[in-house]
């Protein structure tokens, strides 16, 4: 299907594009999802450097357990001739073709470098990408595209994108996030064509270390980070309204919380 995954500079949007890419060239599984078996991946990048590009991949590599048993395939402007592709302009997409042979997953990161003709925020500059895009949905194949949110923390240009889209994903800080925590994120489902119950529910995923130098993925439903974030504060004796204001939430939905947290004994007074 065609799936989008947005969210501000800087919350892990290349972590999760690279991740999902690996995850399905080498049959294996990133946060909450598994690849059945390996599948073909072509992944267009339009803003990492090659030499970080690779980096991150090779760091990656070294934490799996499995590699890529299907194409890996990455196209980058550093390393082409031709500089950086516009997916808006035809040719550039009749360019891509040689590449797609064997690929079931294309990754497009980013929507605001790598589909440049026109306006972002006026609907007819995304109608060639929306072609291309069903065309690759019809020849069986899945696109990701990557977008940075605005301002206000919605997805940057037109709402018509998701028209023909199957999936939104929206990547968010949580409310008490700060920089010394490295990578941490929360998936938050705004679209899901064909996905039910558990499978939208929001979640939140943290990059860890283990004592070996790989790097893992720790996920947690969302409520349970949340009721988990809030008993710790209980505990050093802040209020539910202080609590409310770290953490970006209403005084409801820590009032809940907190009523989970005592259920669960994490509330610990002194």
């Amino acid at each position: 299907g065609l799936c989008m995954v947005y969210a501000p500079r800087g919350v892990g949007k290349t972590h999760f594009s690279l991740g999902v890419s690996y995850a399905v060239a080498s049959g294996g599984s990133f946060l909450t999802w598994e690849a059945p078996s390996p599948r073909g991946v072509l992944f267009i990048d339009g803003e990492m450097p090659a030499a970080v590009l690779r980096e991150r991949l090779a760091r990656i590599a070294v934490s799996s357990d499995r590699e890529p048993a299907a194409p890996l395939w990455i196209v980058t402007p550093d390393l082409q001739d031709r500089g950086m592709i516009d997916l808006s302009r035809q040719d550039d997409q009749e360019a891509l073709e040689p590449f797609l042979a064997g690929v079931e997953l294309i990754v497009v990161d980013n929507l605001s470098t790598l589909c440049r003709t026109g306006r972002e925020n006026e609907g007819e500059g995304w109608l060639p990408v929306q072609a291309w895009g069903l065309r690759q949905r019809a020849a069986g194949r899945s696109v990701l595209f990557i977008h940075h949110a605005g301002k206000g923390g919605q997805q940057r240009g037109t709402s018509r994108r998701e028209d023909v889209l199957d999936t939104v994903i929206s990547l968010r800080r949580p409310g008490d996030y700060s920089p010394d925590q490295g990578a941490i994120f929360e998936v938050h489902f705004e679209k899901a064509r064909g996905l039910y119950g558990d499978e939208t529910k929001p979640f939140e995923a943290k990059l860890t270390t283990t004592p070996d130098g790989r790097q893992e993925w720790a996920v947690k439903p969302l409520e349970q980070s949340t009721v988990e974030k809030v008993a710790g504060l209980l505990s050093e004796g802040i209020s539910q309204i202080e609590i409310a204001e770290m953490l970006g939430l209403t005084r409801g939905a820590v009032s809940k919380a907190a009523k989970k947290a005592a259920e669960q004994g994490l509330v610990r007074v002194s």
